[in-house]
């Protein structure tokens, strides 16, 4: 009995209110029953209208055909030749006919079925050979999961039309060769010229080079006029080589040099540099590259680049997604596992995050260091997080090159035109170690024996050309050989370096800024604001348009505002909008993006309104000035690591706009560590990388526990030196809006870390007056003005919330021997500043630095270290290894012993 004449009375009449509504409208059932009732319409239609035996019996067969095709569109995928070096893993059913309810006998009956893949009324065995060859060949893919109809169409077409391969001419065969040459070529060279240094070799996947190619080919045919590349140190020297066009004696002298031109660099392993260069496609275009520096992370790089490709696509192209596009290339083990991959697959469709998609290739070892794909991951597959936004993915065999160029250009047409993502498994083998003193037998016996008698791609491909015709293996020899001797001349040039040179990445984009190494903060930048200006703007923004309906309640809010314009106490949230709203008045583009950051955690901002009964939003930044610069604020997803990774790559690509990413306590930025430690501190000095992204992180001890309380300033001082970045604490909505502006008026780039406050949003005595805006520039320290210079003994060196409390305390009990200085810039320290509030008060007889934060916490390691001299004193909470206690009460006691502490006498 076969599977069909088992179904019962109920299953038929389920079947059959199916196939009424596929009748009325195919898309209100399953693929699968879209495709099976298309069948069974195909069947009905090619036969008699009335049965008999033999033709009964041929639509059955034919509806077993179309489960046949859906099985290999479905499954074709498990049962491919994509594997170079070891047999697959076995997968039952398999897609035998016998398992659809066929036999040998029907391999030479004509089914109409044969119409479904494009080829016509066809023998069953022809049905078979193009599905075996379009979907368990040297390619396999998974797509049917798919949820848009004309996409899977789309695929489906593209694929079976041609059985997922192409006929080259000669000329497109030798150069593809040409590529496999400069490849392997280039590896082997290194390795004979560099015994026992490590490269991180592509040895065994070097397909990746032609494949790189032909998706840049490609996609500047198709109009990408940009293409920012990320990847881990694997393969990074040929990519920088042969795909960048980085000179090769430049890489060599990395494996020789002994000090760099700017003794100011400390530089960093030559497989993590980045670079960029325009080159010109076979074609006569000339299309930017841009390879992004990468840190040991390894896919810490990826939300950088689509961060970076974002900004490009909305600032120089118009937000023609069609323009820039990513690439990020994937080791097996990182994309099966690394975390920051989901959460940068997930930012792909998200309205402020999405780049037009991106080309994804794995380049898959099968082996993490030394351990085997079979224990580094629960899912089939290492790109199984494909799944999660519904990408296809395609699986190559890494031996294969030409299936390999089919594929990455048939991906670049589909980003092109879906504006999706698109993963390809490379499926190859890495031929020594992590690194090439690493034995990777101790761990892998087995695969390293086959790999070892493996021929690499390039000769592989050789002989294949030799069989064809094109090119015999004494021309492929010659050819060989002239590249060798050509690297060993360029071997020759690199020993005249005599220093290496960090090459500065996005140099024309820097160019007018001034390095911030050799830049002293003494100097104040103008940052103030005419009152005009400020009243015009704040007109603006505080006013809705009437034919717009809003939430009662915004309401208030906006006449709330008004009347602090009106009485000259403008609170924080209106002193960051006016700064917001004033640099996009004067052209510069302002992009905030975080975790609830349109109306802010502590609902303070509200940058965005809903307008009632829509889903719509309505920006009052964006209506400020005519030609302004664009204000964008979005609420990102629950992400820290991704989205501030991808602001990262935003503002690199953006000096002149102000880029935010905010946290929804800056006890939550260390999710994101990464970003912090590898690329906001130290990428300057590495790479030559400038970058002005702002962070906000809320810091404020209020008891609110360990997680609510801290945004960790000891640990942005522990990596400050030589001026990387900029520690600020401020305190007032004046100083907000200046450091905000001063942020992109200044002229050098480097990130800023704001600790804002959480109770001070609403606090009666953090306000500001409009005159503040209007004048002067960001306060580093703000000293005492109702201390009397001749009366003061004790100087209270402070930041943050804490003021307020040491100020509150002082005027209750009328101290008046004692200042309260407020460090508002804690990094880049002021000395010019403390040493004139160290003169003012020049009858002082003790120094103290007063914090909320645990001894061991905040700023007093920093202040310790860096004023050693001036013989400060602490008062703190003490030290503890969580930053702030669970009891409100706890809390409290603290306070009070800080306040006792830091105005009792000796």
């Amino acid at each position: 009995m076969d599977k069909f004449s088992s179904v019962g009375n109920q299953e038929l009449q389920a079947i059959e209110e199916l196939y009424q509504s596929y009748l009325e409208n195919p898309e209100s059932v399953d693929k699968s029953w879209q495709q099976f009732f298309a069948g069974f319409e195909l069947a009905r239609t090619s036969y008699p209208e009335k049965p008999t035996s033999k033709n009964l019996n041929n639509i059955d067969k034919e509806f077993a055909i179309m489960n046949l095709i859906h099985g290999y569109r479905q499954r074709g995928h498990l049962f491919t030749k994509t594997n170079p070096v070891r047999a697959r893993r076995q997968y039952l059913p398999t897609l035998a006919i016998d398992n659809f309810g066929l036999n040998e006998k029907d391999l030479e009956t004509t089914f109409q079925a044969g119409n479904e893949i494009g080829i016509g009324a066809a023998k069953l065995k022809d049905i078979v050979e193009h599905l075996d060859a379009t979907y368990c060949s040297s390619i396999g893919v998974e797509y049917v999961y798919m949820r848009k109809p004309e996409v899977v169409k789309w695929l489906k077409e593209r694929m079976e039309s041609t059985k997922n391969s192409e006929v080259y001419s000669v000329e497109k065969r030798k150069h593809f060769f040409y590529h496999l040459k400069l490849a392997v070529g280039f590896e082997n060279f290194i390795h004979k010229k560099f015994v026992g240094q490590k490269r991180f070799s592509l040895e065994g996947a070097e397909v990746l080079i032609p494949s790189l190619d032909a998706v840049i080919e490609r996609g500047a045919e198709l109009g990408i006029e940009e293409f920012i590349i990320g990847m881990a140190h694997r393969g990074r020297l040929n990519v920088l080589a042969n795909i960048l066009e980085k000179p090769y004696k430049n890489i060599f002298k990395e494996y020789t040099g002994k000090e760099y031109e700017d003794d100011i660099s400390q530089g960093d392993v030559k497989y993590h540099l980045g670079y960029e260069n325009e080159v010109v496609t076979d074609f006569g275009k000339k299309v930017k590259l841009k390879l992004m520096p990468n840190p040991s992370h390894l896919e810490t790089v990826a939300p950088i680049v689509e961060g970076m490709v974002r900004s490009q696509i909305n600032s120089i192209y118009n937000k023609d997604y069609n323009k820039a596009a990513a690439i990020v290339i994937h080791g097996d083990a990182a994309i099966a596992t690394q975390g920051v991959v989901y959460e940068t697959t997930q930012m792909s469709q998200l309205n402020g995050y999405k780049t037009g998609g991106t080309i994804h290739l794995v380049v898959n070892n099968q082996v993490g260091f030394t351990t085997p794909y079979i224990e580094a991951r629960s899912s089939t597959y290492s790109t199984d997080v494909a799944k999660v936004t519904r990408s296809p993915v395609f699986h190559v065999n890494g031996d294969d090159v030409e299936a390999m160029i089919f594929t990455v250009k048939l991906a670049m047409e589909f980003r092109q035109k879906f504006h999706s993502d698109v993963f390809i498994d490379i499926l190859c083998y890495r031929k020594y170690g992590h690194n090439e003193g690493d034995e990777p037998r101790f761990t892998q016996p087995m695969l390293y024996k086959a790999i070892s008698k493996h021929p690499n791609p390039r000769d592989i491909y050789s002989e294949r050309l030799n069989e064809l015709g094109i090119m015999t293996r004494d021309e492929s020899r010659k050819e060989i050989k002239e590249f060798d001797d050509f690297l060993d001349g360029k071997l020759k040039e690199s020993e005249k370096i005599k220093k290496l040179k960090i090459r500065k990445f996005l140099l024309k984009e820097y160019d007018n800024y001034e390095n911030p190494q050799k830049v002293s903060f003494n100097e104040a930048i103008e940052t103030g604001v005419s009152p005009d200006k400020l009243f015009e703007i704040a007109n603006k923004i505080n006013n809705l348009p009437a034919d717009l309906t809003f939430f009662k309640k915004v309401n208030r809010i906006l006449s709330d505002r008004k009347m602090m314009m009106h009485d000259d106490r403008l609170d924080w949230a209106m002193a960051e909008l006016l700064a917001y709203g004033t640099l996009v008045a004067e052209g510069h583009p302002v992009r905030l993006s975080g975790q609830d950051s349109e109306r802010g955690t502590f609902a303070h901002r509200h940058a965005a309104f809903t307008i009632e009964g829509t889903e719509k939003k309505y920006f009052p930044l964006r209506h400020v000035a005519e030609n302004q610069a664009s204000f964008h604020v979005y609420n990102s997803l629950l992400s820290e690591y991704a989205v501030m990774g991808f602001e990262y790559g935003y503002s690199l690509a953006q000096p002149n706009g102000l880029t935010i990413w905010e946290a929804q306590f800056g006890d939550f930025h260390n999710v994101a560590q990464v970003v912090i430690d590898q690329y906001i501190s130290s990428a300057f000095e590495k790479w030559g990388m400038m970058n002005g992204l702002t962070l906000l992180l809320p810091h404020g001890f209020e008891g609110q526990g360990p997680e609510h309380s801290s945004g960790r300033i000891e640990r942005f001082l522990e990596l400050s030196a030589n001026n990387n970045m900029q520690v600020i604490v401020p305190t007032t909505p004046a100083n907000m809006f200046h450091v905000l502006r001063r942020q992109v008026k200044m002229n050098m780039r480097l990130p800023l870390i704001v600790f804002t406050p959480k109770s001070l949003l609403r606090h009666p005595k953090v306000q500001s007056k409009v005159a503040d805006l209007a004048t002067g520039s960001f306060k580093e320290i703000i000293d005492d003005v109702t201390a009397k210079p001749g009366l003061v003994e004790k100087i209270v060196f402070t930041s943050g919330r804490l003021y307020y409390d040491l100020e509150k305390y002082k005027i209750e009990h009328g101290i008046t021997n004692i200042a309260v200085v407020r460090l508002e810039q804690i990094y880049p320290i002021p000395n010019k500043q403390i040493n004139q509030i160290l003169k003012k008060y020049n009858k002082h007889t003790e120094l103290i630095w007063a914090q909320d934060e645990p001894e061991n916490m905040g700023g007093w390691p920093f202040i310790n270290r860096k004023l050693e001299s001036f013989s400060f004193k602490v008062v703190s909470r003490p030290e503890s290894a969580s930053p702030a206690v669970g009891l409100m009460e706890k809390h409290k006691q603290g306070l009070e012993k800080i306040l006792e502490r830091v105005f009792t006498k000796k």
